[in-house]
This record gives C-alpha cells, sequence and structure tokens, in this order.
C-alpha cells in the first residue's frame, strides 16, 4: 500500500508537470483558434468579431492567467468545452475512448495469439526451422512501417477480396483489418523477446534444480521458466502499451476509425486546444497507471523482486 501510495503522489506531480509544459507549448504554436472557429460558417469576420472572440475565451489575458483558469477548472473535473462542437472535452474523450480501448486490446490480442505461441516453440527449438523462420518473421515484421501494412491488407482484403470493409465502425469485422495492422507490428517484437527471455530462463540454476527433483518438463516449463521469462517481456509491455494506444493515431485515421486518436488530429487541425489538453492528460494518465500495475505485477512473477524506494528491482 505504501508503493501504491508514492506512485499516486508522483502520478498527481506528474499530471501537474504535463499539464502546464502542453498547455504552454500549445499557446506556442503557430495557428489562432479563433479564426478556425469564426470560418466555421464560411463568412466574412472583422477584426472586431475577432478581437471580441479572443476577448470571450480569454486568451488575451497572460499565459500563466490562462493556465490558472484552467488549472482551477481541471480540479472541478471541467476540462472545459471543445472550440469546434461546443461539448464538454470529458463527453467528448468519454464517448471515444472505449472504441480506441477496443482496438487497443483486440490488437494486443492478436499479438499474444502470434508472438506467444511462436515465441515459445522458437525457444524450445532453437537453431530448428521454426526458429529460422521467427527470425524471418520479426525481421520483416520489424521492417514493415504499420500504416504500410495497413494499406497492404486495405488492398487485399477490401479491395481485391472484399470480405472486409475498408473504413469506419460497426461490426466486429471493421475491428479486423485495424487490429492485425496493429499486433502483427508488436508480435514481430515480441517472438524475439519471449525466444530470448525463455532460453534464458532454461540455463538458470533453479531449471536444473527442478530438474533434479524429477519434475516433470511440462511443469518446469510452464511454472517456473515460463513464469521467470515474463519479467522482462512484462516490463517492455508496460512501456509498448501507451506507445500502442498513441500507434493507434495513425491506424485510426488511416482506417477512419471514430476512436480518441482521430479525434485528437482533428483537434489539432483545428487548433481546438481544449481536446488537445484532455487527450495528453488522459495518455499520461493511462502510461502511469499502466506502469504501476506492471510494478505490482513483478510480485507475482518474481517473488525475489521488491520494489524499494522508486527502484523496480
Amino acid at each position: 500500500m505504501k508503493q501504491v501510495g508514492k506512485r499516486l503522489l508522483e502520478l498527481v506531480l506528474f499530471l501537474f508537470l504535463l499539464s502546464f509544459i502542453s498547455f504552454v507549448f500549445m499557446k506556442a504554436a503557430p495557428g489562432d483558434p479563433v479564426r478556425y472557429i469564426l470560418n466555421i460558417d464560411d463568412v466574412s469576420i472583422t477584426d472586431e468579431q475577432i478581437e471580441e472572440l479572443r476577448e470571450e475565451l480569454g486568451f488575451n489575458d497572460p499565459i500563466y492567467i490562462q493556465y490558472l483558469n484552467w488549472l482551477m477548472r481541471f480540479f472541478q473535473f471541467d476540462l472545459g468545452d471543445s472550440y469546434m462542437t461546443k461539448q464538454p472535452v470529458l463527453k467528448e474523450l468519454a464517448s471515444k475512448i472505449p472504441d480506441t480501448m477496443a482496438l487497443t486490446f483486440s490488437s494486443m490480442a492478436v499479438m499474444i495469439m502470434i508472438a506467444a505461441p511462436i515465441g515459445t516453440l522458437a525457444a524450445l527449438y532453437k537453431n530448428k526451422w521454426i526458429d529460422h523462420l521467427s527470425r524471418i518473421f520479426a525481421l520483416i515484421g520489424a521492417s514493415i512501417p504499420s500504416f504500410w501494412l495497413g494499406l497492404l491488407l486495405m488492398q487485399l482484403f477490401s479491395v481485391k477480396m472484399g470480405i472486409l470493409p475498408a473504413m469506419g465502425k460497426g461490426t466486429v469485422l471493421h475491428l479486423l483489418m485495424p487490429s492485425l495492422t496493429l499486433g502483427i507490428a508488436m508480435a514481430a517484437v515480441y517472438v524475439r523477446l519471449l525466444r530470448s527471455s525463455l532460453l534464458e530462463s532454461l540455463g538458470q540454476d533453479f531449471i536444473r534444480a527442478a530438474k533434479s527433483r524429477g519434475l516433470s518438463q511440462r511443469r518446469i516449463f510452464l511454472f517456473h521458466a515460463f513464469r521467470h521469462s515474463l519479467t522482462p517481456v512484462i516490463t517492455i509491455f508496460g512501456v509498448s502499451l501507451g506507445s500502442l494506444l498513441g500507434g493507434t493515431v495513425i491506424i485510426e485515421v488511416l482506417f477512419a476509425y471514430p476512436g480518441v486518436g482521430k479525434l485528437v488530429v482533428e483537434a489539432i487541425v483545428r487548433r481546438d486546444y481544449p481536446i488537445i489538453q484532455g487527450y495528453i492528460l488522459f495518455m499520461g494518465l493511462f502510461v502511469v497507471m499502466i506502469n504501476l500495475l506492471v510494478d505490482l505485477s513483478y510480485r507475482y512473477l518474481n517473488p525475489e523482486i521488491r520494489l524499494k524506494g522508486g527502484d523496480r528491482r
């Protein structure tokens, strides 16, 4: 509980620094959201209208005053309203987050279904044909950009074969190609990681001790070697999960999938600061919470690891 309390305190400090830095950088970026707002209806605008709206939105105040005003609203769980839709930011994000999380976890499922059996077999049959195939898969998968892989899948399954929808959201079939695109790219990395981790675990002294006690090969592998090998895999997985959530931005735009990524890209184009700020805080919170869960998982995966101070090992 002490470790959890410390992590939560770090979370608060991290979100505060993240919100301040992102707020300053957004204000310093080129582009004027006022002109985007007033040009929605494609009508001529005057300088007086621009200045009036800037005053209404508080853009004429010093930047530290703007940040303090935003921070006070944040403490009341109010991230403001979108400049474009006039809807609360929390409502906008809440309507998109489930779709993005569905894409994220389905991509993880694809990655596990590919990486777990191939990585395990490559370790058990080292230098055999399955190991060589795993190396080729890892090399090709790591070399292909995810957006290009997505275009290839779209060309094959949507244009040529016509069996999968290319864009949008509706059924499970709409999730299949985006999930395959992200899952295959991740699986290429985890195949090699799991293989090397398993080979290292199988060479440990406790594995030889388990064999000397007469334990079955299946029990030794599942309850000793495989469990021990998951520690570095989970460590990298916690880091890559945040990258995966961020990586859905490109895939959501490519497949016109209505998730958070597509929403924030549109917000960047339109200089919709409240949406961008809300997305950054959501991503920061998600990454920190994932890292906390990864730290806590070490106690189960490897009892020798103790969380002392901020050290994971």
